[in-house]
């Protein structure tokens, strides 16, 4: 049964502890323990033991008993974004090939059978055929198309087996997100409690961290500039937040060092992580670099063309949807690029987003952290445009604080990069729009899904 063994340490070692709080009530991890036995018998009665199904819902104690109760009743899960559009949905249901949908209310599981559904993927009988229970985790597909990564589920709850320091913690990345799963195991898992935001707008956080003194946000490097800029920060008092873990893109050193200055007695750590093979533990070479080394003890790493390659327990059996990603010898090839700085490295970029002009490498990152320092821009993306003389040129999308005709803008543009860039990695192409650049994930958008 998976996850035994966490429900073991919730009933002899935390039960009276609060393991939940949403909506400022709290549920203990005794409540978590009689809730998740409640729902592992409806779905015994319902015959949704060892089916494919899908887990519709955001954060709450009766979602984080639900996903208990499917894994322990050997199910795969495909956990969902109850917000998603029905499109992209139908798209993620028959990928995974999901055989029932489970959606919660008033403390009930209900299941919707889905009518000619067969699960032929190898990935998928495999695990069913063994009894055991998985993971179908979709990546953010926010520079291309979303890819479905299976997971083994006691080799993803093993590496929480040690528990850390327990802490309050707020969920922020979504349910359906390798990170989002990964802030939920690991705080239950250590005794810590969850405080779930229903809003994630940076006002919203900075209220939640004061009303229950929250000593953990892990978020990304495009919500923490998104709150420097609100200024929200000022209003509340955020004394008990510790540390703040970022990952899921790459940090812009600009805003590192804007978040450093505000907060320099907050601890800001580096995450690395994979809808492919989870959150890894890293240590920041220091407070203001952006260079870490790998220190997660079941994981090993090597460098292959530039291109960082990983090898550990808890990698994902492989995808539903795409071709394999690892080598004969078993390497992950993560598609991130990177450069070695003594026993660290760092994070250039995803491969699959340089821009090549005229055989030059030009990484969005790079020119994102430049034009956000330009005062009247409030968000930029930076992406490819295909060009007939250098084969691709620099564009920027962005959205500006206020109105500015496209010449000055331009203007504004070329000149503040000519001081910072070469000319090749400068924008050719400026685009501004109203639409926001980040995605639920609050995560950046350089591509369209």
């Amino acid at each position: 049964m998976s996850g035994e063994w966490l429900m073991e340490r919730f009933a002899d070692e935390y039960a009276v502890r609060p393991a939940i709080v949403w909506r400022d009530q709290a549920h203990s991890y005794e409540w978590l323990v009689k809730q998740t036995k409640r729902f592992s018998e409806q779905l015994r009665l319902a015959h949704l033991q060892q089916r494919v199904v899908s887990l519709e819902a955001d954060y709450s104690p009766d979602t984080v008993a639900a996903l208990f109760a499917l894994l322990g009743s050997g199910c795969v899960i495909l956990p969902l974004d109850p917000k998603l559009p029905e499109g992209k949905r139908s798209e993620y249901l028959e990928i995974a090939q999901a055989s029932a949908r489970i959606r919660l209310y008033d403390g009930h599981l209900h299941a919707e059978e889905q009518a000619e559904c067969e699960v032929k993927h190898s990935l998928l009988t495999t695990l069913l055929q063994e009894g055991a229970a998985g993971l179908v985790l979709f990546s953010s597909g926010s520079t291309g198309k979303s890819k479905a990564a299976v997971h083994h589920a006691d080799r993803l709850l093993q590496k929480f087996r040690a528990a850390g320091r327990s802490k309050k913690t707020i969920p922020f990345m979504m349910f359906d997100h390798i990170g989002g799963m990964n802030t939920l195991l690991q705080t239950l898992a250590s005794g810590g409690c969850l405080y779930v935001a229903e809003d994630r707008s940076p006002d919203a956080i900075c209220s939640l961290i004061e009303r229950h003194k929250v000593e953990a946000l892990p978020t990304s490097p495009t919500f923490m500039r998104l709150l420097l800029l609100s200024g929200d920060y000022m209003n509340y008092d955020l004394s008990s937040l510790q540390v703040v873990s970022c990952g899921s893109e790459v940090m812009p050193l600009h805003t590192l060092e804007l978040w450093n200055r505000q907060f320099p007695a907050m601890r800001t750590v580096q995450a690395y992580g994979m809808s492919e093979i989870g959150v890894l533990r890293t240590r920041s070479q220091s407070a203001g670099s952006l260079s870490f080394s790998l220190a997660d003890p079941d994981t090993e790493y090597r460098i292959v063309d530039h291109m960082l390659e990983l090898k550990s327990e808890s990698a994902m059996l492989g995808y539903l949807n795409a071709p394999s990603p690892f080598t004969e010898d078993g390497w992950l090839r993560t598609g991130d690029e990177v450069i070695v700085e003594g026993d660290s490295i760092r994070i250039l970029g995803r491969r699959s987003e340089i821009i090549n002009v005229g055989g030059e490498k030009v990484y969005p990152a790079e020119v994102e952290n430049v034009l956000q320092q330009i005062d009247n821009i409030s968000e930029v993306a930076v992406s490819a445009e295909p060009s007939g003389i250098t084969g691709q040129l620099v564009k920027a999308t962005v959205r500006l604080h206020k109105e500015m005709s496209s010449q000055e803008l331009r203007g504004l543009i070329r000149s503040y990069c000519m001081e910072r860039l070469p000319f090749y990695k400068i924008p050719q192409k400026v685009v501004v729009t109203t639409e926001p650049l980040i995605n639920s994930r609050m995560k950046k958008i350089r591509k369209p899904d």
